[in-house]
């Protein structure tokens, strides 16, 4: 069983630890979070879909190239990565301190699927590798989202007990409880850096 905690305990921990893995079912807010972390605790930014999955045409990259860039990336110091990948949570899990697991609904997901879609269809947007402009959803991505809880959840909960077991694990349902933990976080920080 993975080892949950409570979002205050999240928050306590979040500006003293220096590697943060955001997962969680696409559209749901990863990236964001993601942002916010490394611009306010000063952690560098990698996303597994720009940094190691994708070359320009929406190519996927070789698995073993994919896995030869992670060695390197988790090997830094400070970071936050943003991907979900459970094939790679052999890597990446032993070399992170705390995973932030975005896990809203999925009509959540698809909202946010689509307002992503509004906003950046047919440009690349920031997270993602240079020549991938943003396409119309496809019927397997869309079933991805849909039918996340009960396909890939029970992977990720597995995968985090075998490769990170005393990595702590911080569930967010929803859009409120991330504004509340970097809320909180930054309170911390605050308090932490006057006393």
């Amino acid at each position: 069983m993975p080892r949950y905690v409570a979002l205050e305990e999240a928050a306590e921990m979040l500006p003293r630890v220096d590697r943060v893995l955001v997962i969680g079912c696409s559209g749901g807010g990863k990236t964001t979070l993601s942002r916010a972390i490394a611009m306010k605790f000063d952690l560098q930014y990698q996303s597994l879909d720009r940094d190691v999955r994708w070359l320009p045409g929406w190519k996927e990259r070789d698995r073993q190239e994919q896995r030869e860039i992670l060695r390197g990336l988790v090997q830094r110091d400070r970071w936050v990565m943003d991907g979900s990948g459970a094939s790679t949570f052999d890597l990446r899990l032993p070399r992170t301190d705390m995973v932030l697991w975005v896990r809203v609904p999925r009509r959540v997901a698809l909202v946010g699927l689509a307002r992503r879609v509004l906003r950046y269809y047919g440009s690349v947007r920031p997270d993602m590798a240079e020549g991938c402009p943003e396409p119309l959803p496809d019927r397997q991505f869309l079933s991805y989202i849909w039918n996340f809880e009960k396909r890939y959840a029970p992977i990720f909960v597995a995968k985090i007990d075998l490769y990170g077991p005393k990595v702590p694990v911080a569930i967010l349902r929803s859009h409120e409880d991330v504004a509340r933990l970097l809320q909180m976080a930054e309170k911390g920080r605050v308090s932490t850096a006057r006393a």
